[in-house]
Parts: C-alpha cells; structure tokens; sequence
C-alpha cells in the first residue's frame, strides 16, 4: 500500500539476535542492516554484548512527525532514526508476536486482539538455548506479559508502569542480563480513553520519551564495560475515530508507520 515504509517490524527479532552475536530461526524475517552496519562501524565485528528494548505502546510515525519537539533530547542521545511498518492488524498482540518471532501474524498465529501463549520459536527461546540471559518487564495483563510466557527468561510482572520503570533501572545497575525488554502501556491507554493529542495522552508520551532517556542514563553510567544497543521501539502507531477518541487496528499509514531509534552506548572498537 502506497504511504507504508518499507522495513516491517518481523525484522526485530533477526536484528536483536544478531547483535547479540545469535543467529536467526529459520523462518525468522533478516535482520535489519541499517542496525547491525552502525553497530559494526562503532565496535566492530564483535558486536554487543547487551540490548536494551525499550517499547512505548501506539506512539505513531505521524505523533513524532507533528510533535517532534517532544522528542529532542531522544533525538540527542539516538545514533539512528529508522521508518519501520507494523504487521496487519496493527494492534499490540499481533504485533510484538511479530517483533519477537520475526513472523508474519498468519505464520506466527495470533491474527486479532488476543493473548495466547506463543507456540512458535522467538528471540525469548533462542538467546537463552544460547546460553544468554533475558529479562522481560511488563504491566500485569499486557500482551508482552502474556504471549512470552513459558520461556528460560525472567518475568517481571507488575500492577504499574512506575514499578516496571524503578525494576529496569535496577536491573541495569545489577548488570546480569544481555537483553532486557521493558513495555510501557499509558500512551496507549490514554489516547484510547482521551485522544491522540489530548493534553493526556502528550503527557504520558513525554513521560515515555524521559524514562527512555533515563535508561540511556543509566546505561551510560552501569554498563561501562559493555558494548549495548538501545532501542525506542514502538508496535503500532494511532488514529482518531469520530473525531475525539483514539484507536487503532487499520492498514493505514496512521495506525501502520513508526519511527524506530536505536542507541549505541560505552565501549568503542580500536581504529
């Protein structure tokens, strides 16, 4: 469809694996060169050594576009700003099955909004089968909560978004994980109840853009001896429906385009 970017987000998986030095499944979508080529350039052919993933839901391509000032001090600390393409239905489910499988949703089988168990193989089954550690945050009943489940990963499962946010900045200062996956739920639920651009709704974007910043904080402070990705990695993007409240679920560039950054912090390869 003429509007749509070109990258779709099945290719975050492949990506994720291959900077932490993993290969992709079989059926999983390649990964994202423009990562993997700025990875190298700054360390070399050893990649990283840890990822962050990072998931603010709904922020669409459009909300960056027309509030881009929200996202200066983001775009300070971003070393690559990428147009990416949602998965149909872009709705949450279906669409970080997608990311973390690197599967289309009639390959990966959840096709609407809903939470089963994940029976394919994801990033969550191969890096531990690789001997690496992965801890997935998450509000209590959201889709990264549910879908993952059954995996060799630790969960932190927490009633509010304030606890998800203080366990991943400890996290990062314990330095045991080579992947952590934090998801982030109040944009979305504030553009659903209010509207995209509701006073609301921009309040828990900037919120979503500081901790984001935070963590890259964090990072630069905790992980001095790592060489890590950091990704701010939205699922789908948004819409008004009859004017005012916000949703989301069409094949449209408003619900179907997003902006991807990706951060490269601490150790640098030798010249």
């Amino acid at each position: 469809m003429a509007g749509l970017n070109e990258i779709c987000i099945t290719q975050t998986a492949a990506t994720v694996l291959a900077l932490l030095g993993e290969k992709k499944g079989a059926e999983m979508a390649e990964p994202d060169r423009r990562v993997l080529a700025q990875a190298e350039k700054l360390y070399g052919a050893g990649g990283c050594d840890r990822v962050f993933m990072y998931h603010p839901d709904a922020v669409a391509m459009w909300i960056y576009e027309k509030y881009r000032a929200h996202f200066a001090q983001l775009e300070k600390r971003a070393a690559l700003r990428l147009p990416m393409r949602s998965v149909v239905p872009p709705v949450t489910p279906v669409a970080f099955a997608s990311m973390y499988s690197g599967l289309q949703p009639a390959q990966h089988g959840i096709m609407k909004y809903e939470k089963p168990v994940l029976g394919v193989e994801t990033v969550f089954d191969r890096l531990p089968e690789a001997g690496k550690r992965v801890a997935v945050i998450s509000t209590q009943g959201d889709s990264i909560s549910l879908i993952f489940l059954e995996r060799q990963v630790d969960y932190f499962i927490y009633p509010t978004k304030q606890e998800c946010n203080e366990k991943a900045m400890g996290l990062i200062a314990e330095d045991t994980y080579d992947l952590i996956v934090l998801y982030n739920g109040d944009y979305d639920y504030y553009m659903h109840r209010r509207t995209p651009e509701g006073k609301r709704a921009l309040q828990a974007l900037d919120e979503n853009i500081n901790t984001w910043c935070g963590i890259y904080d964090r990072i630069r402070d905790c992980w001095t001896g790592h060489r890590t990705a950091l990704a701010f990695a939205p699922d789908h993007g948004c819409h008004r429906m009859l004017g005012f409240l916000g949703t989301h679920g069409k094949e449209e560039p408003c619900d179907m385009n997003i902006m991807h950054f990706y951060s490269f912090l601490q150790e640098r390869a030798e010249p």
